[in-house]
């Protein structure tokens, strides 16, 4: 399929040849939703923490005897049922860490895409990385193609547009490669440098990693092997007795 290229003036200036099943895809929403959560978990830093009443400190002495107060029979003030006592069954520190198959991952980013190309909200911008690094020249840009809130993936780390969009609020920009559902979901536009939609294809499709199928080999067959069969005669029935 064909997406239009603009210049950093909003026009249209060429025509770029990119993958169907990058950006012309039926969107998975069940993956996307799936690799979202997994995005949002993985954020997690599972810092909690809660005191049991083995941290709490103090409590060591019996606060009253056994029999004779008229009171319910107590062992410690850090019994989870006194003020300041233990936590019981409270949060502590744990990983949220999801794990998600390699394939899924890049569907889920696959998905956005072309959920944003069918929408009309994918942009490929040529010359992006020769940008002024200045906030007005970006917003001047960006007013010409009339987004506001939009995502911008670069190849490689550009300075240029990080210092370009550090003051506005609505904009952020993003490796190529490094282009996660939360990223793309997040913003109502994304912008594609033109230099880096091909990098990008070969991540998504896990091009000149090595992760294609396994080719199974069948076993080599030998044309005209003969297997000969011996036969073995017992001693008392042999030959030449």
């Amino acid at each position: 399929m064909q997406l239009s290229v603009h210049n950093l003036s909003g026009e249209v200036v060429s025509q770029a040849e990119v993958d169907d099943l990058v950006f012309g895809i039926e969107p998975n929403l069940a993956v996307m939703h799936q690799a979202l959560l997994r995005q949002q978990a993985n954020a997690r830093t599972g810092t909690h923490n809660t005191l049991t009443r083995a941290h709490v400190s103090g409590g060591g002495r019996k606060p009253y005897r056994q029999k004779g107060t008229g009171h319910a029979r107590q062992g410690s003030i850090r019994s989870p049922q006194f003020k300041g006592g233990g936590v019981v069954f409270g949060p502590h520190p744990r990983s949220y860490k999801q794990a998600m198959p390699r394939k899924m991952r890049r569907l889920a980013v696959r998905s956005a895409l072309s959920q944003k190309v069918q929408e009309q909200r994918l942009f490929i911008l040529s010359g992006l990385a020769d940008i002024e690094p200045r906030t007005k020249a970006l917003a001047v840009t960006l007013a010409a193609i009339n987004v506001e809130s939009v995502l911008i993936a670069t190849q490689g780390r550009s300075e240029s547009i990080q210092r370009a969009a550090g003051n506005l609020p609505r904009v952020r920009t993003i490796q190529a490669d490094n282009l996660g559902v939360e990223d793309i979901l997040k913003y109502d536009c994304v912008i594609l440098d033109a230099a880096a939609v091909e990098s990008m294809q070969a991540v998504l499709l896990d091009r000149g990693r090595g992760a294609g199928p396994i080719q199974r080999k069948e076993p080599a067959q030998s044309e005209g092997t003969s297997f000969a069969v011996s036969t073995r005669t017992s001693a008392s029935g042999g030959e030449g007795e």
